[in-house]
């Protein structure tokens, strides 16, 4: 354990000094609103938005996001937690216009569980970029996708996607060709608890947090 505490704080010396070389001064952000902090080079702007899902609803979110020069940092959180009862509505109007079967499938369920994959799905299938990089990731063991790409211009593209206690997480930054890869913003993501003290679950066996499934225990 001491030892990979020593990994990562090499890690973030390194990321910091790279950060400043590039005239970055990062800060660390608290959303309380979508209980997550980041590292930001900067204030973020915030903007309402309607998400539209894989199974045809739409849900609230907000962006959050900082742009300098021809680098754009970003976190979009979706919250999920009324997908279940918009869907049972659904179904219920179905039904009532004389829908059944297949027409009127519940698909709440499925829509939070899949939500993940969706994500990462839309970001890969840009049509400016070319994924280089997909795979699964954690963060304070909170399960997630690691997805990198290059943009038609030779931009690079880092992006990680979570989904804790049904809200969705995307965190996306964009970098010139040639630039360090924005390693700091990522690695530096926190989830908060309602007292807004970072989250870390513990280990159990292989388990991490998988949204939807029992949590395993925190150490804090």
């Amino acid at each position: 354990m001491r030892v990979m505490q020593l990994i990562l704080a090499v890690l973030l010396f390194n990321y910091v000094a790279v950060s400043f070389s590039q005239g970055y001064t990062w800060t660390e952000y608290v959303s309380r609103q979508d209980h997550f902090s980041i590292s930001f080079p900067g204030d973020p702007s915030i903007e309402e938005v309607t998400f539209p899902t894989e199974y045809r609803i739409t849900l609230p979110g907000r962006v959050y996001s900082y742009e300098q020069g021809n680098s754009l940092f970003s976190v979009t959180v979706v919250d999920y937690n009324n997908a279940i009862d918009i869907h049972l509505a659904r179904n219920e109007q179905c039904r009532a216009s004389g829908g059944d079967g297949d027409l009127c499938q519940d698909d709440g369920p499925e829509e939070i569980r899949g939500a993940l994959v969706y994500a990462s799905w839309n970001i890969m299938n840009r049509d400016d970029a070319k994924t280089v990089h997909y795979a699964h990731y954690n963060s304070d063991r909170v399960e997630g996708h690691n997805i990198r790409l290059i943009r038609d211009d030779g931009a690079l593209i880092t992006a990680v996607v979570h989904m804790h206690e049904n809200k969705l997480y995307i965190v996306e930054a964009t970098v010139p060709q040639g630039a360090p890869a924005p390693g700091l913003f990522q690695i530096s993501l926190a989830f908060l608890d309602d007292e807004y003290n970072r989250i870390r679950y513990d280990w159990v066996g292989t388990m991490i947090y998988s949204n939807g499934y029992p949590p395993t225990p925190r150490v804090r």
